[in-house]
Parts: C-alpha cells; structure tokens; sequence
C-alpha cells in the first residue's frame, strides 16, 4: 500500500558539491555547498545549480556571473558539511576548511584544490522559482585530478567516490551496478548465441 505524503523534494540521491565564487573587487572568495544541482543540457554543455537568495553566495553569483562546481571526496564530508552551515559573510571558508585556492583556466572564481573534479562555469540563464532560483551555467572547462582518471583518461568513479544527499543525510555512493545500455547489448549478445 502506497502512503501519499505532502509534496516535498525526495529525488534521490542528488550530488553534493560546493560551488565557488569570486568575491566582489578583490574581496574575499566564497564557498556554497549545494545539493540543487544537476545536468541540463549536452550541447552546449551545461549545468544548474540552485541557490537561495539569502545566501552571500548567491550576490555574489548574481554580480559576477561566473561560478566554478567543485565535486567533493566522502572523505571531505566535514568540509562540506561547515561550507553549507556558515556564512561567507562572517568566515573565510577557504581557511575555515584549509582549502587552497587554484586559479580557474575560463573564469574569475576559483578551484579548490582539494577537490578532484572541479568545473568552470559562467553563467547563461537566472530563474526565480520560490525559496530557490536557478541559475544554468555553461560549462566552459573541466580539471581532475589525475589519480581519478584511468590509462586511457576515462574517470573512474570509485576514485572519487563522490557524495550524495538523500533526504538531509550526507552518503558515499556504493559500486556500480550496471553501465549505459548494458541491457541492449546483454540481449543482443543473448540474440547472436
């Protein structure tokens, strides 16, 4: 028997990433962690992100238009836990976390260089939605680290072993269990023998 429960965001699990941008006039830089995120588009590559208005974060996206999506190790849960509960207003998260800043390739704000996937973005679209608004970034460069990338420079997951956030609770992702098509090719291999 199904249980109907009030509309609510239970999507899961949705990435966990902390979202960097510049600071205003050589001011300080900021640190967000998000779990409004996600793909939108593929050609041109492109990702969006949601962020509040009360947010420092989020004045500072609103006048720089450019933001860089760090992706995180499990093992910096902590760090990702302190940038999404203070206010860049009053702490210097890159201190705060010991975190060292990279200068990004394409944009103003800059990487973390902890983080093994980081991924430059400027800003192409802003939507108001409610609690939240939308901004959709164009992708304009990637950087890994190299040890999560394989021989022939494929990413390996598991190396990263990225977080998750499932219904306000912080998770590592398990194994893979499958890969993009498998079924057809299984059926296909099961039609030729």
């Amino acid at each position: 028997m199904k249980i109907q429960r009030r509309p609510t965001n239970v999507l899961l699990p949705v990435p966990l990433v902390m979202v960097s941008v510049a600071g205003d006039d050589g001011g300080e830089p900021d640190v967000v962690t998000l779990a409004w995120v996600g793909t939108v588009c593929s050609a041109p590559p492109m990702l969006s992100i949601s962020v509040r208005p009360s947010r420092h974060s989020y004045g500072l996206l609103q006048r720089n238009h450019e933001f860089v999506v760090n992706v995180p190790r499990a093992s910096q849960v902590r760090e990702v836990d302190l940038c999404g509960n203070v206010s860049g207003r009053d702490t210097d998260k890159f201190a705060a976390c010991g975190f060292h800043q990279v200068a990004a390739a394409r944009v103003g704000a800059p990487m973390i260089e902890e983080c093994p996937i980081n991924i430059e973005c400027v800003t192409r679209h802003r939507l108001s939605l409610g609690a939240h608004d939308l901004f959709i970034g164009e992708i304009l460069a990637v950087h890994f680290d190299e040890d999560v990338l394989d021989s022939r420079g494929r990413l390996q997951p598991g190396k990263v072993d990225p977080l998750a956030y499932v219904h306000g609770d912080f998770w590592s992702l398990g194994e893979k269990v499958g890969s993009y098509g498998f079924t057809l090719k299984e059926s296909q291999g099961e039609a030729k023998g």
